[in-house]
């Protein structure tokens, strides 16, 4: 059976790495289109105001309380929006039994563990905004996905990897466009199972993570039901979420 590899890795490895900060966007020769004032000329907008006009640029509030003590790697400014492309993985009830096995053996080796809410294979870093290129740089993402085939994927995937290079590399060009950071040179494609504050690595490697992968290994139809057909890459920006076709 050759059923997915179990990988251990910190969040310096993931989606989030990408920082904050002034970036050039298409055009402007290496500055800013945004010419408005600093803040420490800008007038605040009455909230009253605000809440007339939610889906403004002022983007969402960050609460580190509501997301398990997790801390942005950048923080938040008004008019910039946190931005993440993927696949999902809709997880079926055979996948969740698999998780019911794994995660409390992981969490004798790391007791703060926790089951991830929703599960996907990242095809970006976390990257940053602006409101107003929200819908051209999603326009130009649903341009380079209608060309891309689909493809099966598990844990770590062990087939598919060309054509998941190949998404990787369409965004990657809509993230040059815009003068945003690229994914990785070699990336590992993987589905997170859990997660947990600070770098656990060393208390999951080896002797764990070979127990882990067993678990895989003698599940019932592992190598099943750890496939899915991907229909489609998602772009989540702030709080707002775009479908992309697959062909």
């Amino acid at each position: 059976m050759s059923a997915a590899p179990l990988v251990g890795y910190s969040s310096s490895d993931s989606e989030d790495e990408a920082e904050a900060g002034t970036r050039a966007w298409p055009g402007t020769g290496g500055s800013s289109r945004d010419q408005s004032p600093p803040p420490s000329q800008r007038l605040p907008v009455p909230e009253s105001v605000l809440l007339m006009f939610p889906g403004t640029e002022e983007g969402p509030e960050d609460d580190s309380a509501k997301h398990g003590g997790r801390v942005r790697t950048f923080p938040h400014e008004r008019g910039n929006w946190a931005t993440h492309i993927y696949i999902p993985y809709e997880a079926g009830e055979e996948f969740s039994d698999l998780l019911d096995v794994l995660l409390p053996r992981a969490q004798t080796c790391v007791p703060r563990l926790v089951r991830m809410e929703a599960f996907h294979v990242s095809l970006s870093h976390s990257v940053v905004l602006r409101h107003h290129w929200i819908l051209p740089f999603v326009q130009a993402l649903k341009d380079r996905m209608a060309s891309c085939q689909r493809t099966f994927v598990g844990l770590e995937v062990t087939s598919g990897h060309a054509q998941f290079l190949d998404l990787v590399s369409e965004v990657d060009r809509v993230m040059e466009e815009f003068d945003l950071n690229t994914f990785y040179q070699d990336p590992s494609f993987h589905v997170s199972l859990a997660w947990c504050v600070g770098d656990a690595r060393l208390q999951l490697e080896a002797q764990c993570l070979q127990e882990l992968q067993e678990l895989v290994d003698e599940f019932e139809d592992s190598e099943t039901l750890l496939r899915v057909h991907a229909e489609q890459v998602r772009c989540k920006s702030g709080n707002k979420f775009f479908s992309l076709p697959l062909k």
